[in-house]
């Protein structure tokens, strides 16, 4: 995974730095003290804590990538769908790595009457004692996460294609999306 840091993840990291070194000061002052390294070892931990939340806030106000014309076509020759598209930084800063996350389900022929995620599920013998056509065999949600663009500087834009294999148990599909810059 390629994470890249700004100016606002070094800011962050000198700003609790004096209390790391505070506390293992305070710590070592204190010669009759019998938890020395206790106290080293909990202000490390709060630093870490500390660090990794605001660094997690930090990424994720200042990597903002948006997609644009997603699009899905089912290639019957080859059982695949294919997703295509533009994803862009619209930050104002680096991107290390935009992963673009797509759910697809399966959707049954009437669909206007089933509600979104419930489906057929067997409840005779072979399934229930002898688990003939577990669940898991044909899965109804299928999820995968492809990481569509590398260093995309602030404003740049990159065009992606990706393939995923048609499940042959699928009588349609319905697709999400959901795409995450770090």
């Amino acid at each position: 995974m390629i994470t890249l840091f700004n100016i606002w993840h070094y800011l962050v990291i000198f700003m609790l730095l004096p209390v790391l070194v505070g506390g293992v000061f305070l710590a070592l002052k204190d010669e009759n003290s019998k938890y020395r390294v206790e106290i080293i070892v909990s202000f490390f931990l709060v630093f870490l804590f500390l660090s990794g939340i605001r660094i997690y806030a930090v990424d994720k106000n200042t990597k903002v990538a948006k997609l644009y014309r997603l699009e899905n076509k089912r290639n019957l020759n080859t059982e695949k769908i294919m997703f295509s598209g533009v994803v862009r930084n619209e930050g104002n800063y680096e991107i290390g790595e935009v992963i673009l996350e797509i759910k697809i389900e399966n959707t049954t022929s009437n669909a206007a009457n089933v509600d979104r995620g419930s489906y057929f599920v067997p409840s005779g013998f072979l399934y229930s004692f002898l688990g003939f056509g577990s669940k898991d065999d044909k899965p109804s949600r299928i999820e995968e996460k492809f990481t569509v663009a590398e260093n995309l500087k602030p404003g740049e834009t990159k065009d992606f294609i990706i393939y995923i294999d048609y499940p042959p148990h699928f009588q349609g599909f319905a697709s999400s999306s959901a795409i995450y810059a770090h």
